[in-house]
């Protein structure tokens, strides 16, 4: 049977397999993807946050990184609530057809490396909080 710790570390272990793809989208300029993924990213840490947090041995099944950080019991002031829904945007903009070739127009370079950086810099910290 998994232990709450190897829940956790499966969660970081895919945070971080998914940050390296992310890293490859982004050099491949397939910048969509890089944010999709990046949203994954922050997805994964936070449900690793939330099981050692709250000591159950399964992270809710939802998507919504606002929602994912309050049930982990992270106090995020506005600033990184608005980028949270912000990344929670790219998770549905690069899901439904109707709306990804309009995020496709405006994932160039430059939006995606300032919102991928941003998207690191929150992984890792967020990644200091758990304790594996």
């Amino acid at each position: 049977m998994l232990t709450i710790k190897d829940h956790i570390k499966y969660w970081v272990d895919s945070a971080e397999n998914d940050l390296s793809v992310a890293e490859t989208l982004f050099n491949s300029a397939k910048y969509d993807w890089c944010l999709f993924i990046g949203h994954l990213v922050l997805e994964k840490v936070l449900k690793a946050l939330f099981i050692q947090r709250n000591y159950e041995l399964a992270a809710p099944k939802i998507h919504n990184l606002l929602k994912l950080a309050q049930l982990s019991k992270i106090e995020l002031n506005d600033e990184q609530q608005l980028f949270l829904e912000t990344v929670n945007s790219f998770n549905i903009e690069g899901r439904y057809p109707e709306i990804k070739n309009e995020f496709y127009k405006t994932a160039n370079k430059e939006f995606t490396e300032r919102h991928f950086t941003k998207i690191k810099e929150y992984y890792f910290w967020l990644k200091s909080l758990i304790e594996l």
